[in-house]
């Protein structure tokens, strides 16, 4: 991948908060909702002041020309100052006390003015009404288009946790089988359901063939160990042959424990186990006392930390996951190093810890160590490879989860967590 494209990658990455669909959906609704109403009130505004500009005339009648009589300058004016003491005429000599005093006599509107106010005043309230209407209607777009996409994108919802579910489990068993109209959705859901049939049908086929074939090569294994062991036993080997048929026998022992394994890690990744009480401190100390000569041999020191750990699974299978994480433990060490066995309950979820000494990892390279035959970095010894792998799915198939983290010293700290088994209550 090149330098921009990389960084382009990694910008769209580090975007803390995305819109979710839903949201995106609403936004866009209410924004054209919100352009075309704007745009449906521009044209009533438009459209109003047209019309009142076009029925000008119902208001305002026309002005009527009167022809003017022309004055004889000549002529006597007859026209008669009215007395100021007349009861018919107001007194206008005195301002009204009634009105301010501006010293300028207030000119009457013309038909043409009051006109031009009332088109102001009702074209300035349509405007004001209609941005009230456009807000309140806005605003309820905004909630019903919150409303379908949720509606719409619910089932969207169920694929994409039954997608999570599946993805962090060990089983392909859930299917969706969704209801409602055979929509876009729909058949999504349809094709998710008929992808898990088909990767079900193939996983279970590989685990099957990997028993199958595990469970064939044990008798021929079997035939070649005592068809070298008789001889050795009997003492008619040349010496110089002696070292030949032990490199031999222990291959056949390696290859031996590999199967082992092998129909383990099918066993586990089957789905199909019994369910008994256990309790993982027994189970422990158990794993504790078979390694202690190994872990005496590799001058490791195990100390352990035991509390009632009550679980509900398959004894065989869980004794394999205390043996492996310490075998692990004591394998992958140093000389005087530790390793400790915890197990407890927190809440309704119970645990093993195994935290060991050795060689310094980095955390980027512990979910590489579940893998099978994979081994971290500078590990040595005659290990498979596959331990970690079993361990991991032993615990999903009994719901469980596992992690692993690094320690700054040196070594790492397995942490397994499962389902705690309800204890019965006594009797009173």
């Amino acid at each position: 991948m090149t330098g921009p494209k990389r960084g382009r990658t990694a910008a769209r990455r580090a975007v803390p908060h995305r819109l979710p669909l839903r949201g995106r959906l609403t936004l866009v609704t209410t924004v054209v909702f919100l352009v075309l109403g704007a745009g449906l009130l521009l044209l009533n505004w438009l459209s109003a002041r047209q019309l009142i500009e076009d029925n000008r005339y119902l208001v305002v009648p026309a002005v009527e020309t009167v022809p003017v009589q022309p004055v004889d300058p000549t002529a006597p004016d007859t026209t008669e100052a009215p007395s100021p003491t007349d009861p018919g005429l107001p007194d206008t000599s005195l301002p009204d006390p009634g009105l301010p005093d501006t010293g300028v006599p207030a000119a009457p509107l013309t038909p043409a003015e009051g006109f031009e106010d009332f088109q102001d005043q009702v074209l300035t309230q349509v405007l004001t009404r209609s941005l009230l209407l456009l807000l309140v209607f806005t605003s309820l777009a905004a909630l019903l288009a919150w409303w379908a996409a949720r509606r719409s994108l619910h089932r969207l919802t169920q694929v994409t946790a039954a997608a999570r579910r599946i993805s962090t489990g060990s089983t392909l068993d859930e299917r969706l089988g969704l209801t409602g109209p055979h929509d876009e959705v729909r058949e999504l859901g349809d094709t998710f359901d008929a992808m898990l049939d088909r990767l079900d049908r193939s996983f279970d086929a590989q685990r099957q063939f990997t028993a199958h074939a595990s469970h064939e090569l044990r008798t021929p294994l079997t035939l070649q160990r005592t068809a070298l062991e008789i001889p050795l036993a009997q003492g008619r080997v040349p010496d110089d042959l002696k070292p030949a048929l032990h490199r031999a026998l222990d291959a056949n022992a390696r290859t031996e424990r590999l199967i082992a394994a092998l129909l383990t890690l099918a066993r586990s990744e089957s789905g199909t186990r019994s369910s008994h009480p256990v309790d993982l401190a027994d189970t422990a100390r158990n794993a504790a006392a078979e390694l202690a000569d190994e872990a005496r041999d590799a001058q490791v020191r195990v100390t352990t930390k035991l509390a009632h750990a009550p679980v509900a699974g398959d004894p065989a299978l869980l004794a394999q996951v205390a043996a492996n994480l310490l075998a692990n433990a004591v394998r992958h060490n140093h000389p005087g190093g530790t390793a400790t066995l915890t197990t407890g309950t927190i809440g309704e979820r119970t645990f093993l810890d195994v935290t060991n000494s050795g060689p310094v990892l980095e955390q980027r390279d512990i979910p590489g160590l579940f893998e099978p035959f994979r081994r971290g970095q500078g590990r040595t010894g005659n290990g498979l490879g596959l331990g970690l792998a079993v361990v991991r799915a032993i615990t999903h198939s009994h719901d469980g989860t596992i992690t692993a983290t690094a320690r700054p010293g040196g070594g790492i700290t397995v942490h397994l967590d499962l389902p705690r088994r309800a204890e019965p209550r006594p009797p009173r």
